[in-house]
């Protein structure tokens, strides 16, 4: 008896842990490590707009580091996740000209529900690291 419980303690400490949230600074690195991947080339490495090919882009890429200076010092979230998926379209923004990153990181594996809690979890550790680079 005594080592099932020992055993069932072990295995809820484990499902706690594969579980739990990952630290702040853990999501933005990860963020950071999905913005160099899928959003430098037209953002850049600063997130100033100034990426390899934002010159052949009409609207040209704006700068994320100023996302929150542009709302009065609030950073939107829930809007800056919307913006990245993409796949919620708001009419009264105009024509999509960035990609559609939440059917992007989708399409990578399979179609079922963990899937759809990855590609959130993504779009999180994006929006962490866009939050942690803000400037005044």
């Amino acid at each position: 008896m005594k080592e099932r419980l020992i055993s069932l303690g072990a295995a809820l400490l484990a499902l706690a842990c594969a579980t739990a949230e990952p630290a702040p600074s853990q999501r933005i690195a990860a963020g950071r490590a999905e913005y160099e991947t899928y959003c430098t080339a037209c953002h850049g490495i600063q997130a100033d707009g100034t990426g390899p090919v934002a010159p052949y882009m009409s609207p040209r890429p704006p700068d994320l580091r100023r996302i929150a200076a542009r709302r009065d010092g609030v950073f939107p979230h829930a809007a800056v996740a919307a913006w990245i998926d993409g796949r919620d379209p708001i009419a009264s923004h105009g024509t999509r000209d960035m990609p559609v990153w939440g059917a992007a990181f989708r399409e990578e594996s399979e179609l079922d529900q963990v899937t759809e809690t990855r590609v959130r979890g993504r779009i999180v550790q994006l929006v962490a690291y866009l939050e942690s680079i803000q400037l005044p």
